[in-house]
């Protein structure tokens, strides 16, 4: 039933689920039910709520870009709202979204549950809010407060939402009680329009905003529109506010940047699927033990309580996880100075995290998950021991990064229970779980882990067992030519700013020196001492580590550092370095134009991804697409590796890849997915797997 009433108050509720998205069809019986309580004489207050405990995720994206567009759509609704003469209350339990806020926005009055959460997201898609979010939002709580919503598009919770004055009331008992009560008390008294008026001027907050932003051209086209639009609030009178922000929505709409990012909105979504597209049995744990108290240890340990899971920290001596505990708490603490937790929340999280010095803590977990030393017999270790301690129903994970999951497994008597869980540092703020699914790990053990990522809040990512997975395997590529365009004639400095106009927030050399040189230095000692590199090999990340240029932690690396300050800083003693080993390998040096670097450093992600495809580690491109987003810096708008690389077209990747064939070798041969979508013309994003699912 849309339409009920109360004591001479109407309440239609949006029933759409799972999320209850305003769109073509879930609008009617909308528009329907604010027609029949207009009409009633009885009623002298509405509130509009949302069933199955949320207000609405906003618009449906599937019809974003329909041509003709979709009738009825937000807009009408929202206009319909405004033509109505009885005041109208917003009860916002759950998520109020994108157009679900913006509807919200158009009532009267919001009266919110403890736990919903507002955002308007759309920054994130590429877009602004185009439902009069940017007109309406201002007048109500201010520039400067609209600038940081719609900027960061990040959710508010119903306290911080009701100290901005964007809710007027949080309920503490029954919100429909409360929003009915308060509908009661405002009934007959007119509307109270949030678009009435110009909102405060606020040149400040304007021009920090435009400083901020990022150029347009690197992805923040939608930012500098956001900002105007939020400008016109406090400029304009609404309705040419409003006619602007509408102009500026559909002119976004249409931009690569705004289509990249949708993409990599739906390619999420689709990840969290299994590969016939359903979605997974649904899954959560209780409790999680985590091994290893260091610095990707303890940041599971923080993603699990910030999850609301109990959490019991292990590590051999008493110090170490106490010191861990000691910097989750530190970090805890530092999150609430700037307002994003109470200090009920931060102890919250705190009380749920337990330390112990014994895997015999582990014995009750639902969820097991090692995060020590990345060294194989270190890991194998531990698992023999979970193999003999775990309860039998739970799911063992490894959260190594390069290694053999099957290996690991494999030393228990239950490899269909073990299941890799790659998560990236700092875990308890990157989104990307990487859910690496072992020859022996059992369907319904990548299935719990896909419902594990989703309750610790991540994006998570199925990728086969091989060397790197989906994200590292090809890093691989991407660092081997940066190396080799050093020792070639560029320079880090060339390099980097190449990479970074691209779009990444850093360059493979600033990137290197930021997460320490020596950790790759021990990872590629301990592969030779079984293998010599076959091929060409650069030598400069080993001869810098050999001089103790660790990075960031040492002052010096691919660069230099003064102390306290993480500014990379040309050195020539590294232009020397290079310079001599070139000599040795006999390398003639040449000057390289940046077309070149981005191409060198660029199509190896794309080959090696076509060769992840082929063999099936990966299932869909989305996938790809969606690690290297959201856990390796590639510009989000453009949409991942390989839906860039549709964009400039596969025939003429291959050709500039078999020129460099010629020049470089091997390494370069285009892998045969990609020469074979190149020859017809066709792109990743039409590509369909030819191997059995792996369910």
């Amino acid at each position: 039933m849309v339409l009920t009433v109360r004591d001479g108050v109407a309440i239609l509720t949006i029933d759409n689920p799972p999320v209850n998205a305003l769109g073509a069809q879930s609008i009617p019986p909308l528009l329907t039910g604010l027609a029949d309580a207009e009409a009633d004489a009885e009623v002298g207050a509405l509130v509009i709520t949302g069933a199955h405990g949320t207000f609405s995720g906003g618009a449906d994206m599937k019809a974003f870009g329909a041509n003709p567009p979709l009738r009825p759509h937000v807009r009408d609704l929202i206009e319909r709202l405004d033509a109505s003469a009885k005041p109208i209350v917003a009860a916002l339990e759950g998520n109020a979204m994108g157009g679900g806020l913006e509807l919200a926005l158009a009532c009267d009055y919001r009266v919110a549950a403890r736990g919903a959460r507002l955002a308007l997201p759309e920054i994130k898609r590429g877009l602004l809010p185009g439902a009069g979010g940017t007109q309406r939002l201002p007048r109500l709580i201010g520039v400067g407060a609209a600038l940081e919503m719609i900027l960061g598009g990040d959710p508010v919770d119903a306290q911080r939402a009701a100290g901005m004055g964007l809710v007027d009331a949080v309920a503490e008992g029954d919100l429909l009680d409360a929003a009915v009560a308060f509908a009661r008390a405002h009934a007959g008294s007119g509307r109270r329009r949030t678009s009435s008026g110009l909102a405060d001027l606020d040149d400040g907050a304007l021009d920090a905003a435009r400083l901020r932003a990022q150029p347009a051209d690197r992805g923040g086209l939608a930012e500098r529109e956001a900002i105007e639009a939020v400008a016109d609030a406090a400029r304009l009178p609404y309705d040419e506010g409003l006619a602007r922000e509408r102009s500026r929505f559909v002119a976004l709409l249409d931009s690569e940047q705004a289509k990249a990012r949708i993409y990599l909105f739906f390619a999420e979504r689709e990840a969290a699927k299994l590969p016939d597209g359903t979605q997974p049995p649904p899954f959560t744990v209780g409790s999680v033990a985590v091994i290893g108290s260091g610095t990707m240890g303890s940041g599971i340990a923080a993603a699990a309580a910030n999850a609301g899971i109990a959490v019991t920290l292990i590590d051999v001596r008493a110090e170490l996880v106490e010191r861990a505990r000691e910097i989750i708490a530190g970090n805890y603490a530092a999150t609430k100075k700037k307002g994003r937790l109470t200090e009920a929340e931060m102890q919250a999280r705190l009380a749920r995290i337990t330390t112990a010095t014994s895997l015999d803590a582990a014995a009750s977990a639902d969820l097991v998950i090692e995060a020590v030393f990345e060294e194989m017999a270190v890991k194998q270790d531990v698992f023999r021991q979970l193999d003999r301690i775990a309860a039998p129903h739970a799911v063992l994970a490894t959260n190594t990064s390069t290694l053999d999951v099957d290996a690991i497994g494999g030393v228990t008597s239950r490899p269909q229970d073990v299941v890799g869980l790659h998560f990236f540092s700092p875990a308890n703020v990157m989104r990307l779980l990487e859910i690496v699914r072992g020859a022996n790990t059992g369907p319904a053990t990548v299935g719990r882990a896909m419902g594990i990522a989703k309750q610790l809040g991540k994006i998570g990512v199925v990728a086969g067992n091989c060397e790197g997975f989906i994200g590292n395997r090809m890093l691989h590529g991407y660092l081997r030519e940066a190396g080799f365009l050093l020792e070639e004639g560029a320079t880090p400095q060339q390099v980097d700013r190449v990479i970074r106009a691209f779009g990444f927030a850093m360059g493979p050399f600033a990137m290197s020196d930021l997460a320490g040189l020596d950790v790759g230095w021990r990872i590629r000692k301990g592969k030779h001492a079984i293998a010599p590199p076959a091929g060409r090999y650069s030598r400069v990340a080993d001869a810098l580590c050999e001089a103790g240029r660790f990075g960031q932690k040492t002052g010096a690396g691919y660069y230099r550092y003064r102390d306290g300050d993480r500014t990379p800083i040309q050195d020539p003693e590294v232009i020397d370095l290079v310079d001599r080993l070139a000599r040795l390998a006999g390398i003639k040096q040449r000057l390289i134009s940046d077309d070149e670097v981005l191409a060198r450093c660029m199509y190896p992600l794309i080959n090696e991804a076509a060769a992840i495809l082929d063999e099936g580690i990966a299932v869909r491109p989305g996938d790809i697409d969606v690690v290297w987003a959201n856990g390796y810096g590639f510009p989000a708008f453009r949409g991942g590796p390989l839906r860039w690389a549709d964009s400039v077209g596969l025939p003429a990747i291959v050709a500039a890849m078999e020129t460099f064939e010629s020049r470089h070798g091997a390494a370069w041969t285009p892998a045969p997915l990609l020469r074979e979508l190149a020859a017809s013309h066709s792109t990743f994003g039409a590509w369909r797997p030819r191997i059995a699912a792996w369910t």
